[in-house]
């Protein structure tokens, strides 16, 4: 399979989501992932629709103080959690849920999120975390290649997909500058 993305250890990678199916969402669990100006807009532009969908006490603590932290990851705000889950978490992701009710699961999911378990070196090379891979200190199941025998290039096809969607407009921006 051709990769429009390279990933640098995709040959040797394993992985697959079992959310719902014996994980009840662990990424979320106190996930606090860093929310760009374009996702911060689109997450404003479209609060109303999030927050009937909320638990009751993520609903109060965004009507109360919003959905972004005071904390700052990679020089982004972060979101906020409540009782150990992501405000956005409701039974699965609440973005993740109107998105694709709309047609788009990614539209208001935050990069870190949408392309999980993907992520970029400092030196611009995408990577699958897993355990022993970068340093990765995050011990949650999905991410140990032990359990799963499902090549991440068949499981990752749309993270990958995306991320090099999301890599083509910032070299575009870049080169537009």
């Amino acid at each position: 399979m051709a990769q429009s993305l390279p990933v640098v250890n995709l040959a040797s990678s394993t992985f697959e989501c079992i959310y719902g199916r014996g994980c009840d969402g662990i990424c979320c669990q106190n996930g606090r992932p860093g929310v760009y100006p374009d996702e911060r807009e689109r997450i404003n532009q479209n609060l109303a629709k999030f927050l009937p969908e909320l638990r009751p006490e993520a609903r109060e603590l965004i009507e109360k103080q919003g959905y972004l932290s005071n904390r700052r990851k990679g020089g982004l705000p972060m979101l906020r959690v409540v009782q150990g889950w992501c405000v956005f978490f409701n039974r699965g992701c609440v973005l993740h849920k109107v998105g694709a009710a709309e047609g788009d699961k990614y539209r208001y999911k935050p990069a870190p999120c949408a392309l999980f378990p993907l992520a970029r070196k400092e030196n611009g090379d995408w990577y699958v975390r897993q355990i022993g891979v970068e340093d990765e200190d995050w011990d949650v199941f999905c991410l140990n290649p032990a359990t799963s025998n499902l090549p991440a290039a068949e499981s990752l096809r749309e993270e990958i997909a995306l991320a090099a969607r999301y890599t083509a407009e910032q070299e575009a921006e870049a080169a537009a500058k």
